[in-house]
């Protein structure tokens, strides 16, 4: 058991005397249901669901590098946020809330622009997620949202999205 930091400490102390109360774990980590793609930290809170980060090689067999085009990028995105709120009881129109986070590929042999460029290739990006963005919900119903450039996103992709959305058909 690790006790080198006061969490791990306190977490051996909690699980022992747990184990001596005869209760389950405390600060267990929730178990992933077989078959449902999220992480532990997805969840449904009441009549909401939160998702965590969904980019573009999330739920996909094959894998898609930031070399690709963007457009290719928002479009995996998209429908694998749509596959996984239609999972967990949303749609895209329940959404309520949503972040945006965009990046410019970096790679090798890429060049990166670099002030009023860099500008306006994010720029460009924006402009590309708002004309395939506003195809997946219906009139008005878009939810709000916020858009932000970063330096970099985790498995090449060039977008990834967070929020929450209010489950309309609960499992039974």
């Amino acid at each position: 058991m690790e006790m080198n930091t006061r969490r791990g400490f306190l977490g051996g102390v909690a699980a022992m005397a747990a184990a001596v109360a005869g209760v389950p774990k405390l600060f267990a980590q929730p178990v992933p249901v077989p078959g449902k793609r999220h992480a532990p930290n997805a969840h449904v809170d009441g009549d909401v669901y939160y998702f965590y980060g969904t980019g573009s090689n999330d739920g996909y067999s094959d894998h898609i590098t930031i070399t690709d085009p963007f457009e290719k990028h928002v479009t995996r995105t998209m429908d694998a946020l749509k596959k996984d709120l239609e999972s967990n009881g949303c749609s895209m129109d329940s959404i309520l809330q949503l972040q945006v986070f965009l990046c410019l590929p970096l790679a090798d042999g890429v060049t990166m622009p670099t002030g009023k460029a860099r500008f306006d290739a994010h720029q460009a990006q924006y402009e590309a997620l708002n004309k395939i963005y506003h195809t997946y919900f219906s009139p008005g119903k878009s939810p709000a949202r916020a858009c932000m450039a970063l330096e970099w996103i985790p498995g090449d992709s060039l977008i990834e999205m967070v929020g929450c959305a209010r489950v309309i058909n609960p499992a039974a």
